[in-house]
């Protein structure tokens, strides 16, 4: 058995997926594995991922998947793994070559904690506009209200949901999922992914953590966080794709007792006007 599983779900990812992978092959510590589920990519990934595979001396494992969405090709991924850790790894990002001898030191000298993230960088391949500036002004540092100096190692328990800060921007506090490893024996506690969100779905998963143990975020910035326009991101903003409303509602369904009393009063008076504005309106077309 690896010590890690690197997860790697793609689709169309052709134009920045070599570089990703390069980045993979440089790691000092190389004892994972690779498990990649491709959801129905048209252009060149799967030819790029073949040429990786006979290159790499890992055990690399490419599968083809029925394209159900994202959530659904992450779980894809997490069902596959047999590694001792989850490391992912998304096609447009790449790994500083100490991401994944930092991260699993930490882990092994960290038993109280079963996942760790790290600060990342930006690998730009759009123009900066004064919205994208705005944009890497606001969400370069996910933790910056949470930082008590540069170098230190920033760890998240359950005390995470009393935040004044939980519902203002950004509402990841944790990172993306290039950004993140954890202990694969979590799965079996949190379950996988939920397949109905596309955008809050990687912290939201992230946050079930903090119910059993801690989180650790560690200052170095381990990955480039590539910003270009064909991401995820750009095209659910475009489109005004949210999950906010669901995120309130999951916060207040499962972490409701771990939540300060004004977030909670206040997501309490939010869902009882929404109740009975709904009651309101079947009564109004029952009765026309």
């Amino acid at each position: 058995m690896p010590e890690v599983s690197v997860c790697i779900p793609t689709h169309n990812g052709a134009v920045f997926l070599e570089e990703t992978l390069e980045s993979l092959k440089m790691q000092t510590y190389t004892d994972y594995e690779v498990i990649v589920c491709d959801d129905g990519s048209k252009d060149d990934t799967l030819k790029i991922l073949e040429k990786f595979r006979k290159s790499s001396f890992q055990r690399v494992h490419i599968f083809k998947v029925p394209p159900k969405g994202i959530g659904a090709n992450w779980n894809n991924c997490l069902q596959r793994v047999s590694g001792k850790y989850v490391k992912f790894l998304l096609q447009d990002d790449i790994l500083r070559s100490d991401c994944l001898k930092k991260m699993v030191s930490y882990l092994e000298e960290n038993r109280d904690v079963d996942l760790v993230a790290s600060k990342r960088d930006f690998k730009l391949n759009m123009a900066v506009d004064e919205k994208l500036g705005k944009w890497i002004s606001k969400y370069g540092d996910l933790q910056a209200e949470y930082n008590s100096g540069d170098n230190e190692i920033l760890i998240l328990d359950r005390n995470f949901f009393k935040s004044i800060n939980l519902l203002k921007s950004p509402l990841n506090k944790i990172g993306e999922p290039s950004t993140i490893i954890f202990r694969r024996s979590m799965i079996s506690k949190i379950g996988f992914f939920r397949t109905d969100l596309r955008q809050i779905l990687d912290y939201e998963y992230w946050y079930r953590f903090l119910k059993y143990s801690k989180i650790a975020i560690l200052p170095e910035k381990l990955v480039f966080f590539r910003l270009h326009k064909d991401q995820e991101t750009q095209k659910n903003s475009k489109i005004k794709i949210s999950d906010i409303d669901i995120y309130r509602k999951i916060l207040y369904r499962d972490y409701r007792d771990l939540l300060n009393d004004e977030i909670r009063h206040s997501l309490e008076n939010e869902f009882k006007c929404t109740s009975v504005i709904k009651q309101r309106a079947v009564r109004w077309f029952n009765f026309n």
